[in-house]
């Protein structure tokens, strides 16, 4: 069993050696402006997943994603003829969420951006509601306790 920096900097020959093959090798018109995003490689170094993102259309992606496992053979040969390992690993593409989840999470920031205008203007033009200050504070407890005695 190989250890998690071996894997680690197999994965990343993997990543690279994947994109110059679609850019150099793979000519399906399917492919899309496809970025390979990271690698992954299990500890034994049999499975490698790949994790790509796409510009587009979601009709684009799908076809892209189809494109990616037509060519899993041609990449995979690239793949064993690129490292130094003695099998060659499995791949699989997955999708990256990466960009949809970091939309998503700009919204919700930008959705608290604006209740927080809004909590601040309210509080701009609010006013105590028995007085102007109507809590005690320290040293008023203070005044009161000394004068008591």
């Amino acid at each position: 069993m190989a250890d998690a920096a071996r894997a680690a900097r197999l994965a990343d020959r993997i990543k690279v050696v994947v994109a110059q093959a679609l850019e150099r090798r793979v000519k399906d018109p399917r492919l899309g402006f496809v970025t390979i995003t990271d690698a992954r490689v299990t500890n034994d170094l049999q499975h490698a997943t790949l994790y790509y993102t796409v510009f587009g259309t979601a009709e684009e992606q799908e076809s892209t994603r189809a494109a990616l496992e037509s060519a899993k053979g041609v990449l995979r040969s690239e793949v064993g003829r690129n490292i130094t390992a003695r099998l060659t690993p499995t791949l699989t593409f997955v999708p990256d969420e990466i960009p949809v989840n970091a939309s998503h999470l700009e919204e919700v920031l930008r959705a608290a951006k604006e209740k927080d205008a809004q909590v601040a203007a309210q509080a701009a033009g609010a006013s105590w509601a028995a007085g102007e200050d109507p809590y005690r504070k320290p040293a008023e407890e203070d005044d009161e306790s000394s004068r008591d005695r």
